[in-house]
């Protein structure tokens, strides 16, 4: 079993055991056509591990809530998106979190704009979502909402982050207010450093909330640089920019080892950053991602 080698400094001491507190309760975000691949998730991940419906635009709600019934008969926790900017209106939306919870035992849910840049319906925004009342109605008890670390082009077209920042603090109260169990999940990243000064400043404005760090999983270095300029990742965009440029590098998959020694690190020396566990984009394959992980974790996770 090949397992992470940590690097070690003078002022530096990276734990087996750090590591594995911070990969406990890891999750996988998925979508429709990626997981028809996969004879069965039970096969490859931790029974109970929770897993993301990415609802991209065109997915239609029936292939979302299929995907969701198949998941939890086959024994995961499932949290679909809910891209505000796709939902056509009110009704839409209840029909949407009736059917997930009805037909799929769902009770959690992400919430975020989405990336359509003008909106099909009256939605916007995830806090429009919220203001709805209709995930608690349908007793929805775990609601994540997005981060972003490196700011959002979409929200704040100055390049400053005044607008995600401000829908950061309000969504801090929504559930100070509520019954609602709230975590913020972020984009992936390929950089620890711009993920600590974003969680310790958004803590320093009052905004507790746990957050899932997204990480890639491991994919081919070309396949990484195409995902992170659609979506938009910034700053730590360089470093698989200045990976392409080593020639020694060049042709060997990208692992996200580096990146994780950094956030296990981290997190003892940022205490206030509040991280709280590891979200994986696969984007180099489910399969792959699922591999890398059981061969990475050294606790005995268990499959059926």
């Amino acid at each position: 079993m090949a397992l992470l080698k940590f690097k070690k400094t003078e002022n530096q001491t990276v734990s087996i055991k750090d590591f594995n507190d911070l990969m406990h309760g890891f999750s996988m975000e998925i979508m429709p056509r990626t997981a028809e691949k996969i004879d069965n998730f039970a096969d490859i991940l931790p029974k109970n591990t929770l897993i993301y419906i990415a609802h991209i635009d065109g997915t239609s709600i029936e292939d979302m809530v299929k995907t969701a019934v198949r998941l939890g008969n086959e024994g995961f926790k499932v949290m679909p998106h809910f891209p505000a900017r796709i939902i056509d209106d009110k009704s839409t939306l209840k029909e949407w979190i009736d059917r997930y919870s009805s037909e799929a035992g769902v009770k959690q849910a992400l919430l975020l704009a989405g990336g359509v840049y003008t909106p099909k319906g009256k939605f916007e925004s995830s806090m429009q979502l919220l203001e709805t009342g209709l995930f608690d109605k349908f007793g929805f008890t775990d609601l994540n909402v997005a981060g972003h670390p490196e700011g959002n082009k979409d929200i704040d077209i100055d390049n400053t982050t005044k607008n995600v920042d401000m829908a950061l603090e309000w969504k801090q109260k929504f559930s100070e207010r509520t019954d609602a169990n709230m975590g913020v999940t972020t984009q992936f990243t390929f950089d620890s450093r711009p993920i600590f000064a974003w969680a310790n400043r958004i803590h320093a404005s009052g905004i507790t909330l746990p957050i899932n760090v997204g990480v890639a999983g491991p994919a081919k270095l070309q396949t990484l640089i195409k995902f992170a300029i659609a979506c938009g990742v910034g700053p730590s965009l360089k470093v698989l920019q200045k990976r392409a440029l080593d020639l020694s590098k060049l042709l060997l998959p990208y692992e996200p080892t580096e990146i994780l020694n950094e956030l296990t690190s981290g997190k003892a020396k940022n205490p206030n950053a509040n991280i709280s566990s590891i979200h994986f984009f696969p984007l180099g394959g489910i399969k792959t991602n699922a591999e890398w992980i059981s061969n990475n974790l050294t606790k005995n996770i268990k499959f059926a």
